[in-house]
């Protein structure tokens, strides 16, 4: 496996656990996107926020990352789905980063609404790059998610 870097946003906890099950078969380094205001613990207020930072197309502020993205070659983005697209955190890390002739695995989290548009929207983000198909599950994917993960995974050996 190439050089690899795991960038995920998580509100409930179920992206983070998707992000390290990646890592346990790929041997990526992590890295959270946090915000610099954490978002409200209750559903109701997060879900209202979140509706409102993505019709406005906002890109809330991130604690820097420090990564040094130019490193690697294969990058990971793990985000919840919000509204049919991906949370803002991971919008403003995808606006501030250079993807640039980088390889991008997106992968998400949904609660039953599917993907929706998120795929499409973080290829738009990723600019330059070559980004492969994203693997989403519902709710983390439960005890088939390391299979159905390794099988997403071979994208990239086609790809070598």
């Amino acid at each position: 496996m190439r050089k690899s870097l795991i960038v995920y946003y998580s509100w409930s906890g179920r992206t983070r656990e998707m992000a390290e099950k990646i890592a346990a078969q790929t041997g990526a380094d992590l890295l959270e996107i946090c915000p610099q205001e954490d978002y409200p613990r209750d559903y109701s207020a997060v879900v209202a926020q979140a509706k409102e930072e993505i019709r406005r197309k906002e890109h809330p502020p991130i604690v820097p990352t420090g990564a040094a993205v130019a490193a690697y070659e294969v990058i990971f983005v793990g985000t919840p789905i919000w509204w049919g697209t991906m949370a803002p955190p991971v919008a403003t890390f995808l606006q501030q980063a250079d993807l640039h002739g980088k390889t991008v695995m997106p992968f998400s989290t949904h609660g039953g609404g599917g993907k929706g548009r998120a795929d499409r929207d973080i290829a738009r983000a990723c600019r330059g790059a070559t980004v492969f198909d994203m693997y989403t599950a519902y709710e983390g994917g439960g005890k088939q998610a390391a299979a159905d993960i390794a099988a997403w995974l071979q994208q990239l050996d086609k790809e070598q």
